[in-house]
């Protein structure tokens, strides 16, 4: 990764749901490096504002946001396909980036604690289980940019302490990293916090 601009950049953002202002004027930008923590009550709009980013909510709001870089957004939902296996879905959701051998998803579903499950029907498992296959994509992926709803929902402390270190080592690669979480991040001394509020990175 060799971006040094800005990988991601905000301008003015506004957003009304029912009625209802859930944050106004935000403006920042996202560099290689970052590891940025959204900070709001249920409700502030942190899901809406992660959807805007990754374009995939295109009305509603006013201002601006501009891509300079790959994203990869995973959301709060598991996008897993219950009929397919593990192995399946992950080559479906990464085929648009590259091409990944058997090896190669193998290895990133023994990452997230699937190994031995690779060829069982999503269908057959847990809620953390179907966490662990989206988040395998983080294995693979070659976007700078991941935008990560409640990543650590349904998983368990090892699967958490394994999700900081594969977060730490893609900033430190040169990638960035922004989430949404209602914990606190155990690597808290490289985060910085994104205030819906304030509108401000401190």
């Amino acid at each position: 990764m060799t971006e040094s601009g800005p990988l991601l950049s905000v301008h003015d953002l506004c957003l009304e749901r029912g009625g209802r202002e859930l944050f106004r004027e935000l403006s920042f930008a996202i560099y290689p490096g970052q590891l940025i923590q959204v900070d709001g009550a249920n409700g502030a709009g942190k899901t809406s504002l992660f959807r805007i980013l990754a374009g995939l909510s295109r009305y509603g709001f006013a201002g601006r946001v501009e891509r300079h870089a790959p994203l990869l957004y995973l959301g709060h939902q598991p996008a897993v396909k219950a009929l397919l296996t593990p192995r399946e879905n992950l080559a479906w959701h990464v085929a648009g980036e590259a091409r990944y051998n058997n090896d190669q998803i193998e290895s990133a579903l023994a990452s997230v604690g699937l190994y031995g499950y690779e060829d069982v029907l999503s269908n057959t498992l847990s809620a953390g289980q179907h966490r662990r296959v989206n988040l395998a994509r983080l294995y693979l992926s070659q976007c700078p940019l991941w935008l990560l709803d409640e990543p650590f929902t349904a998983i368990d402390k090892s699967g958490v302490a394994e999700l900081e270190k594969q977060m730490l080592f893609h900033v430190e690669r040169g990638g960035a990293v922004v989430i949404t979480s209602h914990q606190l991040l155990r690597v808290s001394h490289r985060v910085q916090m994104l205030n819906l509020n304030e509108g401000l990175l401190a």
